[in-house]
């Protein structure tokens, strides 16, 4: 199991050297692991003049699936847009052909009280948020800053989606319904546009509807994108699964984070068509927080539970993994994030080691 370690900028090599602990842990269980590392985003700057360097490529391109931190950093923001960190990670998604990012959004029982919403709205909350990750209008072309004829600056996106963009991510989700199933008995999936406003999404909610002809055991709803982000936090045990494009997603999964307690507890799995991933927790890299040992590693050590999941079907490693990290919860270890108000907390390699010992 060839991994490709990729730390990144603030907190991620603190959080990514917890869930490493993770991983040679499994490896001491007998798992064959073999881990090689690479510099991304600000990292990759600093050592290569790229937030992508080629032997970082050529690493993960050789992995069979990556472990990534997080990008991004204060001293970066005035770097020209190729050279910053981000522009790192949406390459390396777009040069692997990372389409779907799955963003599950559970909340464990030992944070209801962590939530930001009353536990009765939120309490036995397991959603699955699709993000279609390779299109949309981060990618959309032209893109720029041009001067109109009064001289005044004018900045212009283009938001794109193909059919077969479309209709890949569609299959994802319905699959993904489809084995949810069988464990929650709901097979749902809510489509997230703005069909009646974007052409895009026009076209999006036609193909997604093409699609749902051939999973008659799925139910298939759609929702407009700001109905969408009222719903989840009026009543976000009705979804199951929501399949949505680029932007629409990055902005709702964030905001479903959080009624699970703390973004530090959301991990991520970016898949191509054979399921090789990028593993990653959902939030970012926190330069203010770097270096204090204060970080939530839980979303990352979650994150190689997918890994194990999704790209290895290992799926008895996975709940070993994920059981792990319900157990060290129950025993009341908590991070600043999750703590509440006057409670005992504990740092990043605190609660790495406490995982560790859970497993």
């Amino acid at each position: 199991m060839k991994i490709a370690v990729l730390p990144g900028d603030g907190i991620g090599p603190e959080i990514v050297a917890q869930a490493v602990k993770v991983l040679q842990a499994l490896r001491h269980d007998g798992l064959k692991i073999e881990l090689e590392y690479g510099h991304i985003g600000g990292a990759g700057y600093d050592a290569e003049g790229d937030p992508l360097p080629l032997a970082t490529l050529k690493i993960a391109q050789q992995a069979d699936a990556i472990l990534l931190g997080a990008v991004g950093g204060y001293q970066y923001d005035k770097l020209a847009r190729p050279l910053r960190p981000e522009q790192g990670l949406l390459r390396i998604r777009k040069e692997l052909g990372l389409f779907a990012n799955l963003r599950p959004a559970i909340l464990y029982p030992e944070l209801a009280s962590s939530s930001t919403l009353r536990p009765e709205v939120v309490s036995g909350l397991d959603i699955m948020i699709l993000r279609e990750l390779t299109g949309d209008i981060y990618f959309g072309q032209p893109r720029g800053v041009r001067i109109l004829a009064n001289g005044e600056r004018q900045g212009f996106d283009t938001m794109l989606y193909s059919e077969s963009e479309i209709r890949r991510i569609a299959h994802v989700g319905f699959k993904i319904a489809m084995q949810r199933a069988k464990k929650n008995g709901q097979g749902k999936v809510c489509s997230v546009d703005k069909a009646n406003v974007l052409d895009t999404s026009m076209l999006w909610r036609e193909v997604i509807s093409e699609v749902a002809l051939g999973y008659p055991e799925v139910m298939l709803s759609h929702m407009y994108v700001d109905n969408a982000a009222m719903q989840l936090v009026r009543a976000p045990k009705q979804f199951d699964v929501i399949v949505t494009g680029n932007i629409f997603g990055d902005i709702l999964s964030d905001e479903a984070s959080m009624l699970t307690g703390s973004i530090g507890m959301l991990p991520s799995a970016s898949l191509d068509a054979n399921n090789k991933g990028l593993y990653e927790p959902c939030h970012g890299s926190a330069p203010d927080i770097a270096g204090k040992n204060i970080a939530n590693p839980l979303a990352t050590i979650l994150s190689v539970a997918m890994m194990m999941r999704h790209t290895f079907a290992l799926e008895d490693v996975a709940q070993r993994i994920e059981n792990a990290v319900r157990r060290t919860l129950q025993s009341g270890a908590r991070t600043a994030d999750i703590a509440e108000t006057g409670s005992e907390k504990i740092g990043t390699m605190e609660m790495g080691d406490a995982v560790v010992s859970a497993l």
